[in-house]
């Protein structure tokens, strides 16, 4: 098993590249609602949950599917 799937970013599935994405996205979001004094939307954590919740389906995905699946796409 080859686990360096989990952090490689040449390695990463299409679901794990945009759990990832979308951290980084929500986490710049949530700094610059801060920046501007605003209130954080109720229930915005929420989406770091769903952030994580895709890149394991994809990071079981990647472990443990097929090597020459086709669907199976990796982000160079």
């Amino acid at each position: 098993m080859d686990f360096s799937k989990l952090y490689r970013p040449s390695a990463l599935n299409s679901f794990q590249y945009i759990a990832v994405v979308g951290a980084i996205m929500s986490g710049a979001a949530q700094l610059i609602i801060r920046a501007l004094g605003q209130a954080q939307p109720e229930g915005y954590n929420w989406l770091y949950l769903c952030w994580l919740g895709l890149y394991i389906f994809g990071s079981v995905l990647n472990l443990f599917g097929k090597p020459h699946d086709p669907h199976h796409h990796h982000h160079h």
